[in-house]
């Protein structure tokens, strides 16, 4: 199978926050997955269940070999590893370390365990905002619409960049390839 591209969003509000994000960083190189790029990290207020503290947010280009449902397997294994709880646990609920796949290539997919692009992607300032940091070109793969079009309608969602990085910055954090 040959590498397809992928973004992955990363957040942590429990814990070391950064350490949570730079060691998942580390645990998917170890699973041949290879980072082509990194975002800033964001600093945001929580979404859904506002009774919690705030996230560390930032995305990730990728490469990898996995179908998507190996991706997922290997992200959910990972978020175990740093004591990730699913069951009996708040839906979106404080965490560890989040791994969700927002895009695949220009996969649209849609199963019981997971659908590309993340349903909630164009809703979340705090993954629009890194992915577009790192790869301003994206559109949406069931659209066509560039996803910068999206930022404008969740502007008013706390978002904060706390650390320097992108793509597009002088001090970028994209890695050889």
């Amino acid at each position: 199978m040959p590498y397809k591209r992928v973004f992955l969003a990363l957040g942590s509000n429990i814990g070391e926050r950064e350490v949570n994000l730079e060691s998942a960083i580390s645990a998917l190189a170890r699973e041949q997955i290879t980072v082509l790029a990194r975002s800033s990290l964001y600093e945001t207020e929580p979404q859904d269940v506002l009774d919690q503290p705030w996230f560390l947010n930032m995305v990730i280009e990728c490469e990898t070999r996995c179908f998507p449902l190996q991706l997922l397997a290997i992200a959910q294994r990972i978020e175990r590893e740093f004591g990730r709880v699913r069951a009996n646990s708040p839906r979106r609920g404080p965490r560890t370390l989040d791994i969700d796949l927002l895009l695949y290539g220009e996969t649209v997919m849609s199963t019981p365990q997971l659908s590309v692009p993340h349903p909630r992607l164009l809703q979340r300032r705090f993954v629009l905002e890194p992915l577009l940091e790192i790869a301003p070109e994206l559109r949406h793969p069931e659209t066509k619409e560039p996803l910068r079009k999206a930022l404008v309608k969740v502007k008013n969602q706390k978002v904060l960049k706390i650390a320097a990085g992108g793509a597009n910055c002088p001090d970028a954090r994209r890695l050889p390839s």
